[in-house]
């Protein structure tokens, strides 16, 4: 009886051996299902192949494979059957006039999807030097939508990872809605001249990761809006553009607090900006922005490397009529080395209805070497407590004075 159970247990052993794996079925757009072929318009392909991978019982995955692609527009919908991935092994291409596209602030978009993966090493071309030169938001409140070339709303469980965003017209990602959800190995870029290039842009969110990236473009390499909590920001390369910002907070109504942000290990080059909070002069409700903390950056020639701006007025958009609304509380500055392009490296400068609190500044070491001064700080409405820093950064200019809004 041993012997015949011991027999009965080998052959079972071998026929899981040799049961094949399941794998996620493909959907390559250039099949003959679907027909794509790189230089032409692959719009119609991409959305059949995802409405079907879609569809699928089980793990899917569609393929734009090498070679470059015309794409005028997609909306990528769930909720899918089953985990799905998208891997864009090519580049795909947007128009170069805005005017075409039916949703006017999307080129391509991602909804309501739980654990998507868009990977493959490939470029999203958003074409965007005509709408730079149209780009009149500086000047006009009501100016018209540009197209972000990636936008992920209401994503859970999910992974962009190890694809290019090149030269979009607007924001390169904009992430609304979304919890769980990582960005990985990735590269951004845009001239520093393009205007409101932001590289991701997150609101409403929670725990998003942000890792191993580079970004360079004309904005804010990363921004945070209202209502983001557990945001973590580690291993990113910044630079060209305006820095890594929390903001800005206070423009509109009912604005929701953001908690929980913590960006660790990033370097900044030749940034417009550093670490920087910015909210508005005239919020017009109350809203808090707490426990954010930054550790282990390095600045190579940054301009403000260390800011927090609760006048922040760009291009006189705003009432005149301080304070913010946001309280700022529990922030962090933590071995903060390197390089400043501006003698004054460390402003701080808060509002006077609800001052800074609990603010620190540890071991920061920023040396300057221009002729426009000595290093310096300057701080408002703020006692930061201080260790392990040169005496230019100890905020010696505290005053709590009125200061004139910053236009940047």
């Amino acid at each position: 009886m041993a012997m015949k159970l011991s027999f009965l247990a080998m052959l079972l052993c071998l026929l899981l051996a040799s049961t094949p794996k399941a794998h996620a079925s493909v959907f390559d757009v250039t099949s003959a299902t679907y027909g794509a072929k790189p230089g032409f318009d692959v719009s119609m392909a991409l959305t059949k192949a995802w409405s079907d991978a879609c569809a699928s019982p089980s793990a899917s995955k569609v393929v734009v494979p090498s070679g470059t692609y015309k794409l005028k527009e997609a909306t990528f919908k769930g909720p899918c059957k089953a985990p799905i991935e998208m891997q864009v092994q090519g580049t795909l291409q947007a128009p170069a006039d805005a005017g075409q596209l039916t949703r006017p602030d999307t080129w391509v978009g991602f909804q309501y999807i739980d654990m998507l993966t868009l990977s493959g090493g490939g470029t999203f071309d958003g074409q965007g030097a005509l709408s730079w030169n149209q780009n009149d938001c500086h000047k006009n409140k009501n100016c018209k939508p540009i197209p972000v070339n990636l936008r992920f709303e209401f994503l859970t469980n999910s992974k962009v990872q190890d694809i290019t965003s090149l030269n979009s017209k607007f924001f390169h990602m904009h992430v609304f809605r979304c919890n769980h959800t990582t960005f990985q190995q990735l590269t951004i870029t845009a001239p520093d001249e393009s205007r409101n290039t932001d590289g991701i842009h997150i609101g409403a969110s929670t725990a998003i990761n942000i890792t191993h990236s580079k970004i360079g473009t004309g904005d804010d390499c990363i921004s945070i809006g209202d209502d983001s909590h557990e945001i973590t920001v580690t291993d990113v390369t910044c630079g060209p553009g305006h820095g890594i910002s929390i903001g800005s907070l206070g423009k509109y109504k009912e604005e929701k607090d953001v908690t929980g942000i913590i960006v660790k290990n990033c370097t900044l080059t030749i940034t417009e900006n550093g670490l920087r909070i910015k909210t508005f002069p005239d919020s017009p409700s109350p809203s808090t922005a707490s426990g954010i903390h930054y550790e282990d950056i390095i600045m190579v020639n940054v301009s403000n490397p260390i800011l927090i701006d609760q006048l922040y007025c760009p291009y006189t958009q705003c009432e005149q009529k301080p304070p913010s609304k946001v309280k700022i509380s529990n922030v962090s500055f933590k071995n903060i080395k390197g390089s400043s392009f501006t003698p004054l490296a460390v402003k701080l400068v808060c509002t006077t209805g609800k001052p800074c609190e609990n603010v620190e500044l540890t071991d920061i070491d920023l040396t300057y070497g221009g002729d426009k001064g000595p290093l310096t700080s300057m701080c408002s409405n703020v006692k930061p407590t201080i260790s392990g820093v040169i005496k230019a950064f100890g905020c010696a200019t505290s005053s709590l004075a009125p200061l004139p809004l910053s236009k940047k």
